[in-house]
């Protein structure tokens, strides 16, 4: 923390975007949870002060999460009541308190880079496919939704013909000439100059809501559904809060719920922890085992006042990495101008254009998904590439935590293609066949070991240099002894080469 504030120049631009990026996603994650509105909004504060804070993160951005409102919806309706299920999210914290105190985080470790590659380029995607109709003016779907299948009955894809008959073209000039200027303030020409220091989402934003101020009265009115709404005029204060009810402690239900969230918030977590570790700069390496016990401290605190389930999320990590962020400092920043502005200021939100936002998003995805990183992955061989375009499909076409399922189910696959195809090595001369078995042979590399013996012809010798093998399965030495008796009917000489020092697999 003492070094909180030395890139603060970096931070405060950054975290500036991740709150106007921050505060829709909010919004539409708890509409889609058919929760109170304020409750998203709830979840972005404490994500990005409390968690900010306590995370080891120094990029990750923490809040609402898509991939949990399809359960949020289920369990509040479930349990019965928006305060019964607020006190599974406070048991969830405990249960993500206790994972990190037992050191559960290692698991993300063992998520491929390939697949994690290919996780990032889906949500930039993914990001775009689904801004576009945002872009056009049809802004039936929440922001922030993941899933393919949608709640207003279409799907990701369908979506983008369906939102062509209902085109405002306010809305898309908004979102085009935005596109026009995030790609100049990129460019060298405006980061040589002073205007590097302003954000250009901020530039999009502001003249977003003077195009909306001025287009009013016209026939290219902005009409209230094409902009953001909080959901909180003229609401008391006291009226925004909700607090947990614990009178259902011996409703096995309540713990279901509390479990399931508490699973499903750190897969998601720990996925982009991962995630940001690979989109920061400087690669530092986010504990794990910290960042559960954080995410575990923010949802007690936002279970205790009415606030969604938090989870780090990767849409805005990679807003913040994006827009300069290189310290925690900006994911606090974000969660502080959230509450300022929320309840001193909440009507300039309804002068911001969807289609600003959109241009932003668009943008941000298109950094994630870049032509660059799919000739990268191509260029490392099919191998890699397989999961890469499988995990991408996957989560097209199903969501986050489905779609990771997939790439990693086939990412074993290949492991296990890999292992068959090297577990050993032959060569011939002339009349001499030699398979030199690698290092650990473990029951994976049976099939591809047995595959080679079968092909060897009669009337030859076979050497069987077992001279660098420091573990054999018993599925291997089976093999070769069954291949010994094979060998006698077909003329084989057999010479075996072993190691002075052999591990044998041994019965449990």
């Amino acid at each position: 923390m003492k070094n909180l504030f030395q890139t603060w120049k970096q931070d405060f631009p950054a975290g500036l975007v991740v709150f106007l990026v921050a505060v829709p996603l909010c919004l539409g994650i708890a509409l889609a949870s058919e929760a109170p509105v304020f409750s998203g909004l709830i979840a972005g504060i404490i994500g990005g002060i409390l968690v900010g804070s306590i995370s080891g993160s120094a990029i990750g951005v923490s809040g609402p999460a898509a991939g949990l409102a399809a359960i949020v919806a289920a369990a509040i309706g479930d349990l019965g009541s928006f305060e019964i299920f607020l006190a599974a999210v406070v048991i969830a914290g405990v249960i993500q308190i206790i994972l990190g105190i037992i050191r559960a985080g290692f698991i993300s470790y063992y998520f491929p880079n390939v697949v994690i590659k290919g996780m990032l380029a889906a949500i930039g995607l993914l990001i775009i496919f689904k801004q576009i109709p945002h872009a056009v003016g049809y802004d039936t779907d929440f922001e922030g939704d993941e899933s393919f299948f949608q709640k207003d009955g279409h799907n990701t894809f369908s979506e983008l013909f369906y939102s062509l008959n209902y085109i405002t073209i306010p809305a898309i000039i908004i979102c085009v000439v935005s596109i026009g200027i995030l790609i100049l303030w990129d460019s060298k020409r405006i980061q040589k100059t002073f205007l590097k220091y302003v954000p250009g989402p901020l530039i999009v934003v502001v003249l977003g809501i003077i195009a909306t101020i001025a287009l009013q009265g016209t026939s290219w009115n902005l009409i209230p559904k094409h902009r953001v709404d909080l959901g909180i005029s003229g609401k008391p204060f006291k009226e925004l809060f909700t607090f947990p009810d614990f009178s259902q402690l011996g409703n096995y239900k309540l713990y279901l719920t509390a479990a399931t969230i508490a699973i499903v918030a750190s897969l998601e977590t720990l996925l982009s922890v991962d995630a940001s570790d690979k989109l920061d700069q400087k690669k530092r390496i986010t504990s794990g085992n910290r960042e559960l016990l954080a995410q575990g401290v923010g949802n007690i605190a936002s279970g205790m006042i009415g606030g969604l389930p938090i989870t780090q999320v990767v849409v805005r990590t990679s807003a913040n990495v994006n827009s300069g962020g290189t310290n925690k400092l900006a994911t606090i920043i974000h969660g502080l101008l959230i509450g300022i502005t929320v309840f001193s200021i909440p009507h300039v939100f309804s002068f911001i254009p969807y289609a600003s936002l959109a241009a932003i998003l668009i943008m941000v995805g298109f950094k994630l998904a870049k032509p660059s990183l799919f000739k990268k992955v191509f260029k490392e061989g099919w191998l890699q590439f397989i999961p890469f375009i499988v995990t991408i499909i996957g989560i097209l076409f199903t969501d986050l935590l489905v779609g990771i399922s997939i790439g990693l189910g086939v990412s074993f696959l290949v492991i296990l293609y890999y292992n068959f195809k090297l577990s050993h090595y032959l060569s011939v001369d002339g009349n001499v066949y030699k398979i030199r078995l690698t290092e650990h042979m473990t029951f994976l590399n049976k099939a591809s070991l047995i595959e080679t013996l079968l092909k060897i012809p009669n009337n030859v010798k076979v050497i069987i240099d077992e001279s660098e093998a420091k573990f054999l399965a018993n599925d291997i030495i089976e093999s070769i002894e069954d291949f010994k008796i094979r060998a006698k009917d077909k003329n084989i000489e057999i010479e075996i080469i072993t190691p002075n020092e052999l591990e044998y697999e041994r019965d449990i």
